[in-house]
């Protein structure tokens, strides 16, 4: 006949046939754990990258379509009408980043909140100076320049904002974003207009696209690879 010891805890055996978890299987539960953090409080580089990138590809290939290399027009159109594509596009992907970083800061508060909310706030600031800055030497430069001015500030701006963003970060990609953008934009300036427009079109554009797939790359990849 069996007795059972009245001194053993209630469900000992579950216990004894439980084994602890191996070292290789608490790595890959603390993976799973980060990897949820960081999908719950990190903004997702696709939606703040894709919707820049369409934007200068589009805007920028309007303009060298409609004013390029020694101005010749490719296809005809109002002239009003690429920079006001530009800029619109640039409003809807700054509102787009801004609704996802708003997203992105919900429920965090402390150092974090607080930097990304003086980051954000430097890309408005940022934008609306170069608009006003833009808007005082327009009248006192000829066309083909006062157009290179509006296509150019908005790049510089940008480049510096991420160079700025990946210092405080420590993002190597945003900060080598930032870079690319830099010398597009300086190699596009001294081929002078029509020719910026397209650099800054595809090398600018497609330079939001490769980096936000460098970013997914980086994603797939396990934590501290």
């Amino acid at each position: 006949m069996n007795s059972t010891d009245p001194s053993a805890p209630a469900g000992g055996h579950a216990d004894e046939d439980a084994a602890p978890p191996s070292p290789a299987a608490s790595l890959q539960l603390i993976d799973e754990q980060k990897r949820a953090a960081h999908r719950r409080l990190d903004i997702d580089p696709a939606l703040m990258l894709v919707p820049w990138g369409v934007a200068w590809l589009v805007g920028y290939g309007l303009f060298f379509l409609r004013f390029g290399p020694d101005e010749r027009v490719y296809v005809s159109m109002p002239e009003w009408l690429p920079l006001t594509v530009l800029l619109g596009l640039l409003c809807l992907a700054g509102a787009i980043s801004g609704v996802a970083g708003v997203r992105a800061q919900h429920g965090v508060a402390g150092e974090s909140a607080e930097r990304g909310t003086m980051y954000g706030l430097s890309w408005m600031v940022g934008f609306s100076t170069f608009v006003v800055l833009a808007s005082r030497f327009d009248d006192l430069l000829p066309d083909r320049d006062a157009g290179l001015l509006w296509a150019s500030l908005p790049v510089l701006v940008t480049a510096i904002l991420y160079m700025s963003g990946g210092a405080v970060w420590r993002d190597r990609y945003q900060f080598g974003l930032g870079v690319w953008l830099s010398v597009a934009n300086v190699a596009g300036l001294l081929a002078g207009p029509g020719w910026h427009s397209l650099v800054i079109c595809l090398a600018g554009g497609g330079g939001f696209l490769i980096a936000a797939a460098a970013y997914r790359l980086r994603a797939g990849q396990p934590a501290g690879s």
